[in-house]
């Protein structure tokens, strides 16, 4: 009896492994390649394994996609967390997050969100309700702590401009309106950054944005 636990402790072990192993191999893959065009075959010739493996954890393709997705999303909400937490100054935050989410999401060259908006659709809007719900509390207290520094006008409505930020972060991903060959996501997010900015930021804050802007570019 204690042998067969050994065993079947091992076994939940190595399958919970595996399971890690097939999920960050297809956030890799999904990120870099798109989600319409990875097959579980190619996922599967990529980890050496066979397509059963996945299919022991996976049911199919739509649910792997869910498992990888809400993986992608907590790392970057974990990591969006952790820059917050070191309450940095307002403006040099947002580029913090703004570098964080690109990496994570490799400058999103294979237009991730517009993808998984297309051919995952309910999967798509669960996400977007959580991207809200995180993003609604970031970018709120970045706005309050701005105003509280002097940073940002402190006429300005930060409900209305919380909701405002997270609907334009999300219009600047759709690729009919934002075409990759002519916008690069890091261009579009530099861009869209300053434009925020300079609409809410009093002369102090200004100056610090000029800063940052004038570092960037060197």
């Amino acid at each position: 009896m204690e042998t067969f636990d050994v065993f079947k402790v091992s076994y939940c072990i190595f399958a919970l492994i595996m399971k890690e192993k097939i999920i960050l191999k297809s956030a890799d893959m999904f990120l870099t390649l798109g989600f319409k065009s990875v097959t579980m075959d190619d996922i599967a010739n990529a980890l050496g394994i066979s397509k059963k493996t996945i299919y022991q954890h996976f049911d199919n393709k739509t649910k792997l996609v869910e498992s990888t997705t809400m993986h992608v999303f907590e790392t970057i909400s974990h990591g969006i967390d952790c820059i917050c937490a070191l309450e940095k100054n307002p403006i040099e935050e947002l580029y913090d997050i703004k570098r964080f989410v690109l990496e994570h999401l490799k400058d999103e060259k294979s237009s991730p969100q517009y993808q998984l908006q297309k051919y995952y659709p309910k999967i798509y809007n669960t996400l977007k309700q959580k991207q809200f719900e995180v993003m609604h509390e970031c970018v709120n207290d970045n706005l309050n702590r701005g105003i509280a520094q002097g940073l940002f006008r402190d006429t300005i409505n930060v409900e209305f401009i919380t909701r405002i930020y997270f609907n334009s972060m999300v219009a600047i991903k759709d690729k009919d309106l934002f075409p990759l060959k002519i916008f690069s996501m890091n261009m579009l997010m530099e861009n869209y950054l300053e434009y925020h900015l300079r609409g809410i930021c009093t002369d102090k804050g200004i100056d610090v944005l000029h800063k940052i802007t004038t570092k960037n570019q060197s």
